[in-house]
Protein backbone atom coordinates (compact mmCIF):
# COMPACT_ATOMS: atom_id res chain seq x y z
CA UNK A 1 0.00 0.00 0.00
CA UNK A 2 1.48 3.39 -0.82
CA UNK A 3 2.41 5.37 2.39
CA UNK A 4 0.43 8.58 1.57
CA UNK A 5 -3.10 6.81 1.01
CA UNK A 6 -4.90 5.24 3.35
CA UNK A 7 -6.50 1.58 2.59
CA UNK A 8 -8.65 2.72 -0.32
CA UNK A 9 -5.66 4.05 -1.88
CA UNK A 10 -7.17 7.95 -1.24
CA UNK A 11 -5.56 10.92 0.16
CA UNK A 12 -6.38 11.67 3.56
CA UNK A 13 -7.49 15.50 4.51
CA UNK A 14 -4.37 15.99 6.39
CA UNK A 15 -2.52 14.25 3.26
CA UNK A 16 -3.93 16.22 0.94
CA UNK A 17 -2.73 19.56 2.97
CA UNK A 18 0.30 17.95 3.79
CA UNK A 19 1.33 18.04 -0.48
CA UNK A 20 -0.55 21.21 -0.58
CA UNK A 21 2.13 22.62 0.93
CA UNK A 22 0.26 25.93 2.20
CA UNK A 23 2.14 28.15 4.43
CA UNK A 24 -0.16 30.43 6.26
CA UNK A 25 0.72 34.35 7.08
CA UNK A 26 0.82 35.00 10.56
CA UNK A 27 -1.50 37.07 12.54
CA UNK A 28 0.45 39.43 14.44
CA UNK A 29 -0.35 41.25 17.73
CA UNK A 30 -1.78 44.45 16.75
CA UNK A 31 -3.26 42.91 13.13
CA UNK A 32 -7.25 42.84 12.16
CA UNK A 33 -8.28 40.33 9.62
CA UNK A 34 -11.44 40.70 7.50
CA UNK A 35 -12.13 37.07 6.55
CA UNK A 36 -15.50 35.84 4.77
CA UNK A 37 -16.93 32.83 6.28
CA UNK A 38 -18.76 31.24 2.91
CA UNK A 39 -22.68 31.01 2.91
CA UNK A 40 -22.99 28.99 6.10
CA UNK A 41 -21.71 25.34 5.33
CA UNK A 42 -17.63 24.62 7.29
CA UNK A 43 -16.76 23.24 4.03
CA UNK A 44 -16.57 26.45 2.16
CA UNK A 45 -13.83 28.27 4.36
CA UNK A 46 -10.76 29.00 2.63
CA UNK A 47 -7.54 27.54 3.79
CA UNK A 48 -6.66 31.24 4.53
CA UNK A 49 -9.39 31.91 7.03
CA UNK A 50 -9.37 28.88 8.82
CA UNK A 51 -5.74 29.22 9.71
CA UNK A 52 -6.73 32.51 10.60
CA UNK A 53 -9.35 31.31 13.19
CA UNK A 54 -6.61 29.28 15.08
CA UNK A 55 -4.67 32.26 15.35
CA UNK A 56 -7.13 35.20 16.67
CA UNK A 57 -7.16 35.48 20.31
CA UNK A 58 -10.23 37.98 19.70
CA UNK A 59 -12.88 37.00 17.31
CA UNK A 60 -15.95 39.36 16.05
CA UNK A 61 -18.02 37.78 14.03
CA UNK A 62 -21.52 38.39 12.88
CA UNK A 63 -25.35 36.45 12.33
CA UNK A 64 -24.78 34.07 9.25
CA UNK A 65 -21.34 32.24 10.87
CA UNK A 66 -21.95 28.98 11.68
CA UNK A 67 -21.58 28.19 15.32
CA UNK A 68 -19.41 25.18 13.97
CA UNK A 69 -16.86 28.19 12.13
CA UNK A 70 -16.93 29.83 15.29
CA UNK A 71 -16.08 26.87 17.37
CA UNK A 72 -12.57 26.86 15.46
CA UNK A 73 -11.05 29.97 16.98
CA UNK A 74 -11.47 28.35 20.50
CA UNK A 75 -8.40 30.39 21.64
CA UNK A 76 -10.26 33.88 21.13
CA UNK A 77 -12.73 35.61 23.10
CA UNK A 78 -15.91 36.20 21.17
CA UNK A 79 -17.77 39.51 20.37
CA UNK A 80 -21.02 38.67 18.67
CA UNK A 81 -21.46 42.14 16.16
CA UNK A 82 -24.20 40.24 14.21
CA UNK A 83 -27.00 42.55 11.94
CA UNK A 84 -30.35 41.55 10.98
CA UNK A 85 -32.80 43.22 9.53
CA UNK A 86 -35.45 44.43 11.73
CA UNK A 87 -33.85 43.29 14.82
CA UNK A 88 -31.20 45.22 17.33
CA UNK A 89 -28.30 44.93 16.47
CA UNK A 90 -24.58 46.65 17.10
CA UNK A 91 -24.10 49.97 15.38
CA UNK A 92 -21.49 50.17 12.82
CA UNK A 93 -19.84 52.93 13.76
CA UNK A 94 -19.54 51.03 17.44
CA UNK A 95 -18.15 47.66 15.47
CA UNK A 96 -15.60 49.76 13.71
CA UNK A 97 -14.29 51.23 17.32
CA UNK A 98 -14.42 48.04 18.37
CA UNK A 99 -12.15 46.42 15.95
CA UNK A 100 -9.70 49.51 16.95
CA UNK A 101 -9.48 49.23 20.13
CA UNK A 102 -9.05 45.15 20.04
CA UNK A 103 -6.12 45.91 17.64
CA UNK A 104 -4.44 48.96 20.15
CA UNK A 105 -4.79 46.69 23.08
CA UNK A 106 -2.05 44.17 21.18
CA UNK A 107 -4.82 41.78 20.34
CA UNK A 108 -4.53 39.19 17.18
CA UNK A 109 -8.56 40.28 15.68
CA UNK A 110 -10.41 38.18 13.14
CA UNK A 111 -13.28 40.12 11.85
CA UNK A 112 -15.53 37.13 10.47
CA UNK A 113 -18.44 38.22 8.32
CA UNK A 114 -20.85 35.96 6.30
CA UNK A 115 -19.89 35.11 2.53
CA UNK A 116 -17.30 37.76 1.60
CA UNK A 117 -16.40 40.70 3.47
CA UNK A 118 -16.22 42.90 0.37
CA UNK A 119 -19.78 41.95 -1.02
CA UNK A 120 -22.07 43.83 0.99
CA UNK A 121 -20.73 42.66 4.43
CA UNK A 122 -19.50 46.22 5.11
CA UNK A 123 -15.86 45.20 4.84
CA UNK A 124 -14.99 48.02 2.65
CA UNK A 125 -15.89 50.65 5.82
CA UNK A 126 -14.03 48.69 8.43
CA UNK A 127 -10.77 48.44 6.12
CA UNK A 128 -11.83 52.44 5.72
CA UNK A 129 -11.98 52.80 9.44
CA UNK A 130 -9.32 50.58 10.25
CA UNK A 131 -6.51 52.45 7.63
CA UNK A 132 -7.65 55.92 8.96
CA UNK A 133 -6.35 54.57 12.45
CA UNK A 134 -3.04 53.03 10.96
CA UNK A 135 -4.46 49.92 11.79
CA UNK A 136 -2.55 46.98 10.13
CA UNK A 137 -5.68 44.82 8.25
CA UNK A 138 -5.43 42.02 5.69
CA UNK A 139 -8.72 41.10 3.61
CA UNK A 140 -9.44 37.27 3.39
CA UNK A 141 -11.96 36.34 0.95
CA UNK A 142 -14.62 34.28 1.31
CA UNK A 143 -17.37 32.35 -0.90
CA UNK A 144 -20.04 35.03 -1.58
CA UNK A 145 -23.51 33.13 -0.99
CA UNK A 146 -24.66 35.10 -4.61
CA UNK A 147 -22.60 32.55 -6.43
CA UNK A 148 -22.06 29.83 -4.11
CA UNK A 149 -25.97 29.51 -3.28
CA UNK A 150 -26.63 29.43 -6.40
CA UNK A 151 -24.14 26.55 -7.00
CA UNK A 152 -25.24 24.78 -3.84
CA UNK A 153 -29.06 24.55 -5.54
CA UNK A 154 -28.11 23.69 -9.19
CA UNK A 155 -28.75 26.89 -10.79
CA UNK A 156 -25.30 28.07 -13.16
CA UNK A 157 -24.46 31.77 -12.38
CA UNK A 158 -23.33 32.08 -16.01
CA UNK A 159 -24.29 29.69 -18.92
CA UNK A 160 -23.66 30.67 -22.74
CA UNK A 161 -26.55 31.24 -24.96
CA UNK A 162 -28.58 32.40 -21.80
CA UNK A 163 -26.51 35.34 -20.06
CA UNK A 164 -23.12 37.49 -20.62
CA UNK A 165 -23.50 39.24 -16.95
CA UNK A 166 -24.85 38.63 -13.86
CA UNK A 167 -25.67 41.76 -11.40
CA UNK A 168 -25.33 41.42 -7.63
CA UNK A 169 -27.55 43.78 -5.85
CA UNK A 170 -28.72 44.62 -2.63
CA UNK A 171 -32.97 44.95 -2.16
CA UNK A 172 -32.87 46.36 1.59
CA UNK A 173 -33.66 49.55 0.15
CA UNK A 174 -35.86 48.94 -2.21
CA UNK A 175 -39.22 51.23 -2.45
CA UNK A 176 -37.19 54.07 -0.85
CA UNK A 177 -35.39 57.18 -1.78
CA UNK A 178 -32.26 55.20 -1.60
CA UNK A 179 -33.59 51.88 -4.23
CA UNK A 180 -31.19 51.19 -6.82
CA UNK A 181 -33.01 51.73 -10.50
CA UNK A 182 -34.91 48.33 -10.86
CA UNK A 183 -36.20 49.25 -14.81
CA UNK A 184 -32.17 49.81 -15.60
CA UNK A 185 -32.00 46.29 -14.30
CA UNK A 186 -33.98 44.83 -15.81
CA UNK A 187 -33.26 46.16 -19.46
CA UNK A 188 -30.03 44.96 -19.17
CA UNK A 189 -31.63 41.18 -19.86
CA UNK A 190 -28.83 39.94 -17.37
CA UNK A 191 -29.95 37.75 -14.68
CA UNK A 192 -30.16 39.88 -11.13
CA UNK A 193 -28.70 37.85 -7.43
CA UNK A 194 -30.27 40.40 -4.55
CA UNK A 195 -28.77 40.05 -1.35
CA UNK A 196 -31.20 41.26 1.86
CA UNK A 197 -34.36 41.63 -0.65
CA UNK A 198 -36.53 39.00 1.32
CA UNK A 199 -39.15 41.74 3.01
CA UNK A 200 -39.26 43.72 -0.05
CA UNK A 201 -39.95 40.62 -2.65
CA UNK A 202 -42.93 42.25 -3.75
CA UNK A 203 -41.83 45.39 -3.92
CA UNK A 204 -38.74 44.00 -5.88
CA UNK A 205 -40.61 41.82 -8.48
CA UNK A 206 -43.12 44.57 -9.32
CA UNK A 207 -40.35 47.16 -10.02
CA UNK A 208 -38.53 44.25 -12.37
CA UNK A 209 -41.81 43.55 -14.29
CA UNK A 210 -42.39 47.30 -14.49
CA UNK A 211 -39.40 47.69 -16.17
CA UNK A 212 -39.79 45.42 -18.80
CA UNK A 213 -39.05 41.74 -17.33
CA UNK A 214 -41.58 39.01 -18.81
CA UNK A 215 -43.81 38.22 -15.80
CA UNK A 216 -42.79 34.51 -17.13
CA UNK A 217 -39.34 35.03 -15.91
CA UNK A 218 -37.88 31.98 -13.82
CA UNK A 219 -37.16 33.35 -10.55
CA UNK A 220 -36.13 31.55 -7.23
CA UNK A 221 -35.52 32.93 -3.60
CA UNK A 222 -32.34 30.49 -1.81
CA UNK A 223 -33.08 30.25 2.18
CA UNK A 224 -29.64 29.18 4.17
CA UNK A 225 -27.71 28.23 1.40
CA UNK A 226 -25.49 25.01 2.22
CA UNK A 227 -26.81 24.69 5.93
CA UNK A 228 -28.95 22.10 6.51
CA UNK A 229 -32.07 24.24 6.51
CA UNK A 230 -31.45 24.73 2.87
CA UNK A 231 -34.86 25.44 1.18
CA UNK A 232 -35.47 26.81 -2.54
CA UNK A 233 -38.25 27.89 -4.06
CA UNK A 234 -38.56 28.41 -7.86
CA UNK A 235 -41.40 30.36 -9.77
CA UNK A 236 -41.46 33.01 -11.76
CA UNK A 237 -40.88 36.81 -11.58
CA UNK A 238 -45.03 37.39 -11.66
CA UNK A 239 -45.31 34.32 -8.94
CA UNK A 240 -42.00 34.52 -6.56
CA UNK A 241 -43.34 36.46 -3.77
CA UNK A 242 -46.63 34.80 -3.33
CA UNK A 243 -44.96 31.36 -3.62
CA UNK A 244 -42.68 32.54 -1.53
CA UNK A 245 -44.31 33.56 1.21
CA UNK A 246 -46.55 30.60 0.52
CA UNK A 247 -43.39 28.31 1.65
CA UNK A 248 -43.23 30.12 4.81
CA UNK A 249 -39.39 31.23 3.29
CA UNK A 250 -37.93 34.07 5.30
CA UNK A 251 -34.20 35.76 5.54
CA UNK A 252 -31.42 34.54 5.59
CA UNK A 253 -32.47 34.25 1.46
CA UNK A 254 -31.43 34.93 -1.71
CA UNK A 255 -33.71 36.35 -4.73
CA UNK A 256 -32.25 34.74 -8.41
CA UNK A 257 -34.29 36.36 -11.16
CA UNK A 258 -33.41 35.07 -15.16
CA UNK A 259 -33.01 32.67 -17.08
CA UNK A 260 -30.07 30.83 -15.54
CA UNK A 261 -33.10 29.65 -12.57
CA UNK A 262 -34.66 27.29 -15.33
CA UNK A 263 -31.26 25.29 -15.89
CA UNK A 264 -31.63 23.95 -12.16
CA UNK A 265 -34.40 21.49 -13.36
CA UNK A 266 -32.09 20.78 -16.22
CA UNK A 267 -29.15 20.23 -13.99
CA UNK A 268 -31.55 18.15 -11.30
CA UNK A 269 -29.09 14.78 -11.78
CA UNK A 270 -25.93 16.67 -9.67
CA UNK A 271 -25.04 14.97 -6.34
Amino acid sequence: MNGSANRNGRATVEQALARLNFRPRALEPGQVWLAGAGPGDPGCLTLEVLAALGQCDALVYDALVSPDVVAVAESAELFYAGKRGGQPSMKQDDINALLVRLAREGRRVVRLKGGDPYIFGRGGEEALALAREGIPFRVLSGLTSGLSALAATGIPATMRGINKAVILATGHAAGTDDDIDWAAVARTGQPVVVYMGMANLPLIAAALLKGGLAPSTPAAVIVAATTPQERTVVATLATIAEEAAAAGLASPALIVVGGIVAMRAALAGGT
